[in-house]
């Protein structure tokens, strides 16, 4: 492992478990499990820690998945420039790096 994945790592915990560091979006499917729903799964990803080489192959803890209100619930973290118009041109560098998590259902990918 890399000082710089591990700076990738630690910097989409911070985006996955406070929801510091970037912007946060939802999709339609989980708007529509209602703002109780939303709270539990918002928690759920702050405590996630099932990765593993499967799920998380660059140790970079972006993408998890579980099951939540009878549905299969992801997330994912991507790494814009700061412009929001093109990939980060260096993710491990959060001056030229917007992340951007998405919280979506399994069936919305």
């Amino acid at each position: 492992m890399t000082t710089q994945t591990e700076t990738i790592r630690a910097l989409n915990d911070e985006l996955r478990q406070h929801l510091l560091g970037g912007g946060a979006v939802m999709t339609p499917g989980i708007a529509a499990l209602g703002a109780e729903a939303i709270e539990r799964i918002v928690k759920t990803i702050a405590v996630f820690d099932d990765f593993c080489h499967a799920n998380d192959p660059y140790e970079e803890h972006d993408f998890g998945s579980f099951e939540a209100e009878g549905q299969t619930i992801f997330f994912k973290i991507d790494y814009f420039d700061k412009s929001l118009h093109m990939h980060s041109p260096d993710p491990a560098d959060p001056s030229v790096t917007e992340r951007v998590i998405t919280i979506l259902l399994a069936e919305e990918y």
